[in-house]
């Protein structure tokens, strides 16, 4: 049933899914407006410029819409989940207080030179400008996502009265999963960005766009990929391995592990089923899961009977960790095969153009696959072992959530259309500025 709890929520669900694709996308994007900016200065290229003109701007619209999902999101810890703040406020306040004074106010302050300084400032200044905002992004996602770690791996405080009081900062900051959380969601931020470059490069060649600009932003986004995704193959070993000692729950959930077993297979594809505590339809390697998690075939691994009762869903956790897996090891062979092609052709064939438009928001699946792993596998605690989501919950009706929440889910339907729209305007606009001058130049040879 569609009670305040279920509803609550589904509305932040609604609205962390919105919010997160755009952050994703303008952590590493800023840094590529930086290289584009670098390289000019150091060419003089005015492709380089070309590419960073065009590319501001879908960064200037995608950081917009990420400001505006995430202040909205941020309200919620108070409206529906008011026992969060309650408990963990004197851990979560300053560091969302942090994020804004170290991170927020410097994108603000360097973004209007960033946006409208080309002209009106050197270029030194406008390059600088670009940098500061760059470093504000990467600084804001690090006090997120040092808040998100200790929701999932709580250190340095202790509880007085059911109230969470810090005790060691740098042990709340650096909390036992934060680093290979902030460095898998960084990577990701940069393969989502550099198929987000690349896809849209090659919609534009694909429309006949033969600029030096999208030959230079196809090569960028490309070579990107192909070097961060190897990376990220590593950092999620790792972080695996982290949520292991941490979280076994998540892990047995991810891994479909019912009992506690020595050799757990690989589930490449099954339909958990938590009614008789197993895997229907299983396709599965011996011994498999053992290998990755442990390093060895006899490998024990804690199952979801362990946890009885505080376990997560099995359904999600289990495919959303395998959306994201197959998304990687797809990245992985378009980025290599599209590298390869440019080293020995310096061009992309039109099918793998295709490929490369068709893979184009594959960052924003996996990077949702992810955080639903993340998230949901973290159920039913909204701080691992210190508050259960059930206890954080509004007491506002019903009814009042259900209508700000199908509110929501129908404004950002409104603007993720409006944003793909623009994204693929810009794009159609920017190929018919390129050719209309060679077809005036043509028919001028022709007189």
């Amino acid at each position: 049933m569609l009670d305040v709890f279920m509803l609550s929520r589904i509305q932040f669900a609604a609205n962390i899914t919105f919010h997160i694709l755009f952050p994703t996308i303008t952590i590493a994007l800023c840094w590529l407006l930086l290289f584009f900016k670098l390289r000019y200065s150091r060419t003089g290229n005015e492709a380089w410029m070309a590419a960073y003109r065009f590319w501001v701007k879908i960064f200037a619209l995608s950081f917009a819409l990420g400001v505006v999902s995430g202040i909205t999101m941020s309200f919620q810890f108070g409206t529906n989940w008011p026992g969060y703040m309650e408990t963990v406020g004197n851990v979560a306040g300053p560091l969302l207080g942090y994020e804004v004074l170290t991170a927020f106010f410097l994108e603000a302050t360097f973004l209007g030179i960033m946006l409208y300084g080309t002209k009106r400032v050197s270029n030194r200044v406008h390059t600088i400008a670009t940098g500061l905002v760059a470093v504000g992004t990467s600084l804001s996602a690090f006090w997120i996502l040092a808040l998100n770690s200790w929701m999932q791996t709580p250190a340095g405080f202790e509880m007085r009265d059911g109230v969470a009081f810090p005790l060691d900062w740098m042990a709340i900051i650096f909390n036992p999963s934060m680093p290979y959380r902030v460095t898998h969601m960084l990577l990701a931020s940069g393969l989502a960005a550099a198929f987000f470059v690349a896809g849209v490069s090659a919609y534009r060649l694909l429309r006949n766009d033969r600029s030096e600009e999208v030959r230079l932003t196809l090569k960028t986004g490309v070579y990107l990929a192909a070097m961060v995704i190897p990376l990220q193959i590593f950092v999620g070993d790792l972080h695996g391995l982290n949520t292991l000692e941490h979280q076994p729950a998540k892990i047995a959930a991810m891994e479909g592990v019912w009992h506690t077993e020595r050799g757990a297979p690989l589930q490449l594809f099954a339909l958990p089923n938590e009614e008789t505590q197993s895997n229907d339809y299983s396709i599965s390697i011996p011994r498999g899961a053992s290998w990755i998690l442990t390093h060895s075939g006899d490998g024990e691994i804690k199952g979801l009977n362990e946890f009885a009762g505080e376990h997560p869903p099995v359904m999600p956790v289990f495919w959303g960790f395998r959306v994201m897996v197959g998304m990687g090891m797809l990245m992985l062979l378009i980025s290599w095969s599209c590298s390869i092609q440019l080293w020995r052709r310096d061009q992309v064939s039109p099918l793998w153009q295709r490929a490369l438009v068709a893979m184009t928001f594959s960052g924003w699946l996996a990077t949702l696959a992810g955080w639903y792993v993340t998230e949901i596998g973290r159920q039913p605690f909204l701080v691992y072992g210190v508050l259960k989501t059930a206890d954080a919950v509004t007491s506002t009706a019903s009814g009042n959530v259900l209508f700000t929440a199908v509110t929501y889910v129908l404004l950002y339907i409104v603007l993720i259309v409006a944003f793909l729209h623009t994204l693929f305007y810009l794009a159609r606009k920017a190929v018919q500025n390129d050719v209309e001058p060679l077809a005036t130049t043509a028919k001028e040879a022709q007189l």
